[in-house]
């Protein structure tokens, strides 16, 4: 299951993510990731969470994500749910096609080992596509 939540910046949506993740910790019963460019959330974030600083690994496409997201839960099955605070920013790329079928390779994946993913996006939601809502 993927859960995408867009807007432009200032609209809330580090906010909401921030109440989702401390939701997950209390009803879910797996592990959970949270992607972030920087660490500035670190306070934010409760400390059963892995908090990762995505600007300490060079991230520079979605291949490199993916991998990345392959190699977390390889290590550990126990994942349930990752999160990912503004992909866009991450890897330096504004929203395209590479970036829904992105999120349709996390949908699969999510599946395939029943793994959430909740991700933002600062876009304004009217230029969301068709591919793109599906994830609303």
């Amino acid at each position: 299951m993927v859960r995408l939540i867009m807007g432009l910046k200032g609209s809330g949506k580090t906010k909401q993510l921030i109440e989702l993740v401390n939701d997950a910790v209390d009803n879910e019963h797996g592990d959970i990731v949270f992607l972030e460019r920087t660490a500035k959330l670190t306070y934010d974030i409760p400390h059963k969470v892995r908090l990762i600083d995505a600007s300490q690994y060079g991230f520079n496409g979605y291949d490199y994500i993916k991998g990345f997201i392959c190699g977390l839960y390889s290590a550990n099955y126990d994942i349930t749910h990752i999160f990912i605070d503004n992909v866009l920013r991450i890897i330096g790329r504004d929203v395209d096609k590479d970036a829904e079928d992105f999120f349709e390779w996390c949908e699969n994946f999510g599946i395939k080992e029943h793994i959430k993913f909740t991700i933002t996006i600062s876009v304004d939601i009217n230029k969301a596509t068709d591919r793109i809502k599906r994830y609303f």
